[in-house]
């Protein structure tokens, strides 16, 4: 595993430093908003020379230009432009002399293209080219015009940058001048999306294989891991396994001990009381000497001590009397020798007949008897 980690660190020397950053992103698309200003040269000649500024070059010192636009990630990017300039008196419109100062109104629509998607993302720099058509109305005559245009931005931030840009405007239905339109302005790019650039996919194609080479050797390491614990937990619940079934026959046997003395306890019978009365006749002294004598002979073993009523009587009585009949044989089996620590006792009262001999319901005197009696039932043997 070592040498596969050497080779790796070989592979990938600076996985380490490895990781996309916002270098490696580019926006993609967006909203943008541009103010700024623009210059009209509508001499007549500008497509001639349409760097000549004298006497050519008309613009009001304001901002005087707006657009509004939507670039996509293929691309493409449809704005739309609105201009206002003046034509100043005594420059060249249409190859005359303008005799006066004269509005120029403009309301363009384009579709431009970035070149960065050709040539390549070159940063800041976000040339693009574009046509649409628009409407002018200049000296005093409106037209139609077929536009073409060539600029680009310049970006500070994902969000703020410069715009420039020249536009050739060619009139269509009328005789008017074609004319050029120079714009410079700030731009403002909203609702952006971005996207990795090709060094930023490249960048992440290497960091994936990097991942997918990790992930192997960690999956190796993981199903060595998981095969070392599978093995323990197999020994482990194997020895489970073992102290269960250990624990299992321990608990059976004790519950058949439990049993056998129980059943040895049931087979003296139960002790039985004469009507109305909570002292231990012949009978019962006979029963109960025997029964502490099992009890010496199994020191660990304790008894709960219930006593019974038959349904003759008022119920609180009879509660009562069966009290006391418990606490009789307790008395009694101390004075054989047996603690009273080993012994506890609940009365019932009248709460639980062998038989159907409740209120209201005549029975025998041999019936109403099994229901005066005393039960024993082991809650604790010990060893």
């Amino acid at each position: 595993m070592a040498l596969i980690c050497l080779g790796l660190q070989q592979l990938f020397p600076q996985q380490d430093s490895l990781r996309l950053t916002e270098k490696d992103s580019i926006v993609s698309s967006y909203w943008l908003v541009g103010l700024g200003i623009n210059i009209v040269d509508d001499s007549g000649d500008a497509f001639n020379d349409f760097t000549t500024m004298k006497d050519q070059w008309n613009m009001v010192p304001y901002p005087s230009r707006i657009n509004i636009g939507r670039y996509f990630r293929n691309g493409l990017g449809l704005e739309a432009i609105a201009a206002y300039n003046r034509y100043k008196e005594g420059y060249k419109v249409d190859g005359q002399i303008n005799p006066d100062v004269k509005d120029y109104v403009s309301m363009d629509a384009r579709l431009s293209y970035d070149l960065n998607k050709l040539i390549g993302e070159t940063g800041w720099f976000d040339p693009y080219v574009g046509a649409g058509v628009g409407y002018t109305d200049a000296n005093d005559t409106g037209r139609g015009t077929y536009n073409a245009v060539f600029g680009f931005r310049t970006w500070f931030s994902d969000h703020w940058g410069l715009d420039f840009n020249t536009s050739g405007k060619w009139s269509f239905g009328n005789e008017a001048t074609n004319h050029i339109q120079h714009a410079a302005g700030v731009t403002y790019r909203f609702n952006i999306e971005k996207e990795l650039s090709k060094k930023g996919e490249e960048k992440l194609a290497l960091i994936e294989e990097q991942q997918r080479v990790a992930d192997s050797l960690a999956a190796a390491e993981k199903a060595e891991e998981e095969a070392r614990k599978l093995a323990e937990r197999l020994e482990r619940e194997q020895e489970a396994a073992r102290l269960a079934a250990e624990e299992n026959a321990r608990q059976q046997a004790e519950e058949q001990r439990r049993k056998d003395l129980q059943q040895t306890i049931d087979d003296m019978g139960h002790v039985f009381f004469d009507y109305n009365s909570s002292y231990l006749n012949t009978a019962a002294k006979s029963k109960l000497a025997e029964l502490a004598g099992f009890l010496e002979q199994h020191p660990g073993l304790e008894l709960k001590v219930s006593g019974h009523a038959d349904s003759r009587g008022p119920g609180t009585y009879n509660l009562w009397l069966s009290e006391r009949r418990a606490a009789h044989i307790v008395a009694f089996l101390q004075d054989q020798g047996i603690p009273s620590e080993r012994m506890v006792t609940e009365a019932f009262g009248e709460s639980m007949l062998v038989n159907e001999c409740q209120d209201g319901v005549f029975c025998t005197e041999e019936k109403h008897g099994k229901n005066r009696r005393a039960e024993f039932v082991i809650i604790s043997f010990g060893n």
